[in-house]
């Protein structure tokens, strides 16, 4: 099973160029050094999902003619991951409610983020009509797909990454427990964060990322929610080990098989 994931966004929760900066990445015209905030849709047996719905959302859709898709997963609650709710306006317009799956923290946080979009009783007028799925630890199906839900830590708080067919998509990640590791065995493709060179507390860093790459030993890896900090993209993909990469903005990337 092919499956093709375009990568929408690979910066950390400001973007980059951040606001203000003069950090000479901040500054730099490589456009892989434009990074909005990290989001990816997957293709896979002619369906089509995209993963989280941040600030950039309206851009990201635009930038990559994405007039439709079949379903939106949720990672986390982070604002840099769920901001861009309400442009979800015109797809609802296009094909109705928007099938949406999220874990059971995600669904009680946009409820009182969003209440004029989730509450069922005096729905503001025109808002989105969203479809909740809530998964757990458990293989979903969407629109006849399984997806594999893989559990880590962002510091103290839960997030999720998906593996559909040998991809899998992690990002915001700090740590991960024996068993979801498990579920990363033997990718063809491994997409996951990896912030800065410096230690963090709530996300990996580069050591941190290559040392799980050396554990789960995926064909290629591609590192994402990537700070102004880890430095130039040219120069730090130049430094990493064969078959590792640094994913950038509208990055096309299909599975060996």
């Amino acid at each position: 099973m092919k499956v093709k994931i375009t990568i929408l966004g690979t910066g950390t929760s400001q973007g980059i160029p951040v606001i203000g900066s003069d950090h000479p990445v901040c500054l730099s015209k490589d456009p892989r050094d434009k990074r909005l905030r990290v989001s990816s849709a997957i293709e896979v047996e002619g369906k089509r999902f995209v993963i989280d719905c941040g600030p950039d959302f309206r851009q990201q859709m635009l930038v990559n003619d994405i007039n439709s898709f079949d379903a939106l997963l949720f990672t986390h609650e982070h604002a840099d991951h769920t901001a861009g709710l309400d442009d979800l306006r015109p797809f609802f317009f296009r094909q109705g409610a928007i099938q949406c799956y999220m874990s059971d923290r995600v669904h009680e946080s946009l409820q009182e983020r969003f209440r004029y979009m989730m509450t069922t009783t005096d729905k503001y007028p025109g808002v989105a009509d969203l479809d909740v799925h809530i998964f757990d630890t458990d293989d979903f199906i969407v629109e006849g797909i399984s997806i594999t839900p893989v559990g880590a830590d962002h510091g103290l708080l839960p997030v999720h990454g998906f593996r559909i067919g040998n991809l899998a998509y992690m990002t915001d990640v700090k740590t991960m427990k024996p068993a979801e590791k498990q579920k990363l065995l033997g990718l063809d493709v491994l997409i996951i964060n990896a912030l800065r060179y410096e230690a963090h507390r709530t996300h990996l860093n580069v050591e941190e990322a290559l040392e799980l790459v050396r554990e789960l030993q995926p064909k290629r890896t591609y590192f994402t929610h990537i700070s102004h900090h880890l430095g130039f993209h040219a120069e730090v993909e130049k430094s990493l080990p064969e078959n590792v990469f640094l994913a950038y903005d509208n990055l096309q990337i299909t599975t060996d098989s």
